[in-house]
């Protein structure tokens, strides 16, 4: 069975690196977004499974974005994937509903463990 995929980072390099450390052996289905404007209409207007989501961002941060599903009731598994590593911004994630907190540049092998520990695949 098929996932969707929702990354959302103001850096398409950063995109690409997410994309690419998703395992081979998960079908996925992606959705791409710039920013947290960009996410959360993508999340309003399709099913999306798993969210990896960056903190830093124009237009809408990854706060925000954890703040309008938390106030919408948007059924998503969150991950962050952030360079802000702040012991209180990853409480704060976490407080808001992301699933996991990871640093970026995230590697596949953690993020494969992750999203095996949170039951996703």
């Amino acid at each position: 069975m098929s996932s969707s995929v929702l990354i959302c980072d103001d850096s398409n390099l950063a995109r690409k690196q997410v994309l690419r450390s998703l395992p081979d052996s998960w079908e996925v289905d992606v959705e791409l977004a710039k920013h947290g404007i960009e996410a959360l209409e993508v999340l309003k207007n399709r099913d999306i499974d798993v969210m990896f989501l960056d903190l830093t961002m124009p237009e809408l941060d990854g706060v925000g974005v954890l703040e309008a599903i938390k106030q919408d009731d948007i059924k998503v598994d969150v991950f962050v994937i952030s360079a802000d590593i702040q012991p209180e911004m990853q409480s704060k994630v976490l407080d808001l509903g992301a699933k996991a907190f990871l640093r970026k540049p995230v590697s596949p092998d953690v993020l494969v463990d992750t999203l095996q520990q949170h039951g996703i695949m």
